[in-house]
């Protein structure tokens, strides 16, 4: 099995004005047919309201398919997500730390209800996704203390920390700094390419997906466009 997610002729609809009897039905995501190879570099790109969101929603379990199909080469537990964060509260409580360690929860069973919150291998693998993005001097700061890219690298540490096969992200440089987006970039590519991780990003910054991604998906309910970096430029030109 070479593919990380096999998308096959998916749509997603949903209701708007729930509890309301003249509800429409829209269209998020129509048709949609493409693969995330293993060690991909894949950007979705597109318009507000292309159904970008709403497919990686699909991806994940968090929104119904309307028809068509996901199939998986990745166990589900090896799928990290890097949601948009528009803004954190000044006074958030945790620690840089504490942030980290929650990517390593475990759902809860009867069987593991009442034993330690955090094993010995959660532990260290929270300190080596710290070490990995060089945040260890942040570590007992608070993490509504942070600038926008040091919350970022948290966020990415914290999404690492169950060594993923795939990462998938939704705009995770929105509002950041044009040399905070650029280090950020370089370290998801090192990410990619070093360690192996396979990532999906929705993305709008144009310029880097030419710098970083195999392969681009433009979608505008549907997919415009599947291909490679360099075939996406030759389409766009």
């Amino acid at each position: 099995m070479n593919f990380a997610l096999k998308i096959k002729d998916v749509t997603i609809k949903y209701a708007s004005n729930y509890n309301s009897r003249d509800s429409k039905i829209n269209i998020a995501v129509k048709d949609a047919s493409f693969n995330v190879e293993f060690g991909d570099y894949c950007c979705i790109v597109g318009m507000n309201g292309s159904g970008k969101s709403s497919l990686i929603k699909g991806i994940l379990g968090l929104a119904p398919l309307s028809s068509g199909s996901i199939e998986y080469g990745v166990e589900r537990g090896k799928i990290s997500y890097l949601p948009q964060i528009n803004s954190i509260p000044s006074d958030f409580p945790a620690t840089v730390r504490e942030i980290v360690l929650t990517g390593a929860q475990k759902k809860q069973t009867p069987r593991n209800l009442f034993s330690a919150f955090y094993s010995k291998e959660d532990i260290k693998s929270a300190s080596n996704a710290i070490e990995l993005l060089k945040i260890t001097e942040l570590t007992k700061k608070r993490f509504g203390e942070l600038s926008g890219g040091q919350q970022q690298k948290v966020l990415l540490a914290r999404a690492l920390c169950k060594n993923p096969d795939l990462l998938i992200l939704d705009e995770p440089c929105a509002g950041l700094d044009n040399n905070t987006v650029d280090s950020f970039y370089e370290l998801l590519y090192d990410l990619n390419t070093l360690n192996k991780v396979t990532v999906l990003m929705i993305t709008h910054d144009l310029h880097d997906v030419h710098k970083y991604a195999k392969h681009i998906i433009e979608m505008d309910t549907g997919l415009l466009f599947y291909g490679t970096a360099k075939e996406w430029e030759e389409h766009d030109s």
